[in-house]
């Protein structure tokens, strides 16, 4: 059984947050997570009070978007205000404990905003309903009106992590292909979301091809591979500036698979030059390349381990695309998929405990998960066409491209939590492939 423990933290308040006073601490609440059933924990989120009239409709907003953010996880279940017995009529007024217990609300938000002069201001606390106590202090964040959504994120993260004991990823972003027209003739262009789906922005127009899209570590700058001059080069874009560079540009080659290291300074790739395919290395301003590999057959989609010492790739050195790890400067590899089937695009863990992947076996594809020693395999989807995992900041779940089958059917991006459970569709407005998670915002 696997325990998730539902921990009071002491955060370390950036210049972002304030603290506000608080009553007493609470003892620890506990969701149990086991292989069997997960119990979502009865939560509550009144709408937030508006501290001026300007603000009413931002307050009912913002509470809207944290009861989502909570109840999207699968771990949560909110309580409709239908059945509220009491509500929250200021901020400041005492929590009326045996109200929330009467409906089985264990963990109980609320908030209040203040909007003027272009800003806004919301402070919240989390309650443990059980235990009668805060837990830990209230916190304020302030910013623009039109950042009321990454507002409303950074409160969900940290009342998931007081809940929780695991740091959130809410006020995360998502890069990816949006895809329009038939599969004969596809159009494909990057591009960059919340989380959630929300705030998409288009990075490039769609007259070439593009593929595989990589955050870098702070979020800031976007690998990709290009098919815009007839053979696949590497280009790194700057998501503020939408400028974008030629990684490596030497004549006779191919370039794609491109994956920042952990420190954002080196990038490794596939290089395919006189029919065969290693991978390589070499940094981020075009300097230094590097040859990791020697093998006659194809090694492609190398990942970094979060310590930036080793690095998992796909390779078909045995026969059929598997699953290697090697030192990150080359050498050895150790094969780590030994089951049915083909395994290919892994990733590592932010944890750095396990490796997500894409399995094809029996005429079905599947997004699994296995320990670093290729032990504790777990296939958490089965369907048609599902391919390229990427993590979330936390590690807790995985966002993926499903394909429909058919000559009409579409790719779309989907989710699911490393228990294997609580698959869901993230929306876009065209389809979408080759997700990749980016890191909690600063």
């Amino acid at each position: 059984m696997k325990v998730l423990k539902l921990l009071t933290l002491a955060l370390a308040l950036t210049g972002l947050a304030q603290s506000i006073p608080s009553t007493a601490q609470a003892e620890p609440l506990r969701l149990e997570v086991t292989d069997g059933i997960i119990e979502p924990l009865p939560f509550a989120v009144p709408s937030f009070q508006a501290e001026n009239s300007a603000a009413a409709e931002m307050a009912q907003n913002i509470a809207r978007v944290v009861a989502a953010d909570l109840a999207g996880t699968g771990l949560f279940r909110e309580v409709p205000s239908s059945a509220f017995i009491s509500n929250v009529t200021s901020f400041n007024s005492p929590v009326q404990y045996a109200d929330w217990r009467a409906i089985n609300v264990q963990a109980l938000i609320t908030g209040a905003v203040s909007q003027a002069g272009g800003k806004i201001t919301v402070k919240f606390r989390v309650f443990d309903v059980d235990n009668n106590a805060a837990l830990g202090e209230g916190l304020q964040f302030g910013g623009s009106e039109a950042s009321w959504r990454r507002i409303a994120h950074k409160v969900s993260d940290v009342v998931y992590s007081r809940i929780t004991g695991e740091s959130g990823y809410f006020d995360s972003r998502v890069v990816f292909v949006s895809e329009t027209g038939p599969k004969n003739a596809r159009r494909k262009r990057l591009a960059i979301m919340d989380y959630d789906g929300a705030n998409v922005q288009y990075l490039t127009d769609s007259n070439a091809i593009v593929l595989a899209p990589r955050f870098s570590p702070t979020g800031d700058r976007v690998l990709y591979t290009s098919y815009e001059t007839g053979f696949p080069r590497i280009y790194v874009l700057d998501v503020a500036s939408v400028g974008r560079r030629v990684l490596d540009d030497q004549e006779g080659t191919m370039t794609f698979a491109p994956r920042f290291s952990p420190d954002g300074r080196t990038v490794v790739f596939s290089l395919s030059s006189g029919g065969n395919t290693d991978l390589y290395r070499m940094n981020i301003d075009g300097s230094g390349r590097q040859r990791l590999t020697q093998a006659p057959s194809i090694e492609t989609a190398p990942s970094f381990s979060p310590d930036g010492q080793h690095i998992v790739f796909e390779s078909d050195r045995s026969g059929t695309p598997q699953l290697y790890i090697m030192p990150a400067t080359g050498g050895e590899a150790r094969r780590i998929s030994f089951g049915p089937g083909r395994y290919g695009t892994p990733v590592w863990s932010p944890r750095g405990d396990m490796v997500a992947f894409t399995k094809q076996n029996q005429g079905r594809f599947h997004i699994g998960v296995m320990r670093t020693d290729g032990s504790e395999e777990r296939l958490l989807t089965a369907s048609f066409l599902d391919e390229g995992p990427s993590w979330s900041p936390n590690g807790r779940v995985i966002m993926f491209t499903r394909e429909s089958q058919g000559a009409s059917g579409q790719p779309a991006l989907y989710s699911i939590d490393i228990s294997g459970r609580n698959l869901r569709r993230v929306t876009t407005p065209q389809a979408g492939s080759d997700p990749a998670w980016g890191p909690l915002q600063n």
